[in-house]
């Protein structure tokens, strides 16, 4: 596969101060674990207040981790100027979430300058290795003007 190029010389720095604003990553203690142009992995910690009734990971964190992934993958490669929404995702939930930690794995598949297709996985890690709880696929729009 190709090395994707990013139309903003300042992406990483866009891609980083994007993040931090955003409030929902830090309510589910998530953090950026890797960055290169078109593909970013977030990783987020046990928590009980994250967990469903069986005390694996919620689907929603797991389904949110995997969609800011794909997004900030997609934020990536856009041009300076344009922010990123999510216009349509599907997810397969694999597995139980389980595991000490997840991390969720987006990268772009087909950058376009209005659309982008990207996808994310999403892994547990524990005492049992790791597992591949979710897969998904994303449309990324790029919208001028977003504070991104």
């Amino acid at each position: 596969m190709s090395a994707q190029q990013p139309r903003d010389p300042a992406w990483e720095a866009r891609v980083r101060a994007s993040f931090a604003r955003q409030a929902f990553m830090t309510t589910l203690g998530a953090e950026i674990a890797a960055l290169a142009p078109g593909r970013v992995e977030l990783a987020a910690a046990y928590q009980p207040g994250l967990t469903q009734q069986h005390g694996f990971f919620h689907a929603g964190v797991t389904s949110t981790l995997a969609d800011s992934a794909a997004g900030y993958a997609a934020l990536s490669l856009f041009e300076p100027g344009h922010g990123v929404l999510t216009t349509e995702f599907k997810m397969n939930l694999l597995n139980p979430g389980r595991g000490d930690r997840i991390r969720a794995v987006g990268r772009v598949i087909k950058p376009g300058r209005t659309l982008t297709v990207a996808a994310a996985d999403v892994y547990g890690f524990g005492d049992f290795g790791e597992v591949h709880i979710a897969t998904g696929l994303f449309t990324m729009i790029a919208r001028e003007g977003l504070n991104d």
